[in-house]
This record gives structure tokens, sequence and C-alpha cells, in this order.
């Protein structure tokens, strides 16, 4: 049996991987109630997994959200 490290992901598709948590939490909690609903958390999710990648404590950026001026990567 191959040792797989876990720093390295099963597949290389970061979008799937975000869209799956959305499903997953889709068939624990019965469903989405609105669309408008999914649509806010999906908006968060994509928030999130940018500042993430960027190296921005999640905490941080929640923070900002909620001050009205929300974290924007930079463009290099």
């Amino acid at each position: 049996m191959p040792v797989r490290s876990v720093a390295v992901s099963v597949d290389n598709n970061a979008a799937e991987r975000e869209v799956r948590r959305v499903k997953f939490r889709q068939k624990i909690s019965g469903g989405m109630r609105t669309l408008t609903g999914a649509e806010h958390l999906c908006h968060l999710r994509s928030y999130l997994a940018t500042a993430t990648k960027h190296g921005i404590n999640l905490l941080d950026a929640l923070a900002q959200l909620a001050s009205g001026r929300p974290w924007v990567p930079t463009i290099n």
C-alpha cells in the first residue's frame, strides 16, 4: 500500500473541492432553504478560500468583511 502525504490532495481541482463542501453541508442539513441563502454561502466560502490561499488569517478577513471594508487580493 503506497504511503500518501496528507499535504497532497487527491485531485488538483480546487473548485471541485469547494463545491464538495457545499454538497456535504446540503446532505447533512437536508438542503438549502433558498437559492439566495445558497448563493450567500458560496460567496462566503469563495471569499474565505481566496483569503486562505493568500495567507490571510480567516478571522481577520471576516472582521474586515463585517466592518464594511473587505480584504481584496492585490494583482501582481
